[in-house]
């Protein structure tokens, strides 16, 4: 377990980076999680949802996302509140900015 603000979440068990292409992502399950998507070694997106599948087909209609290369996910629960930590760890190492796709 990893503490964070006083509280206990769990160690994201991180996919392999993989192609960002329908055939990946319809072998994802429909489950809750969070991910991440990258282009030439930089975070573009960082994102939660109840249906991982679902919405990773969705990025790919993005106009800013569609240069994307490849994605990685986790599949955990309190999806919303990991994306916000996450977030926060992004935006500390990088001047408070946000992924290029997210401002």
């Amino acid at each position: 377990m990893k503490v964070v603000n006083d509280e206990r979440i769990e160690v994201l068990d991180w996919s392999p980076w993989l192609d960002l292409d329908k055939d990946n992502i319809a072998n994802i399950a429909q489950s809750e999680g969070v991910y991440k998507i990258h282009a030439d070694m930089k975070i573009l997106f960082i994102g939660s949802s109840q249906n991982l599948r679902e919405s990773l087909l969705g990025c790919l209609s993005d106009p800013c996302i569609s240069k994307a290369k490849r994605f990685s996910y986790a599949i955990i629960e309190s999806a919303d509140k990991v994306k916000e930590q996450l977030l926060n760890e992004y935006r500390n190492k990088h001047n408070g900015k946000l992924p290029s796709c997210m401002e």
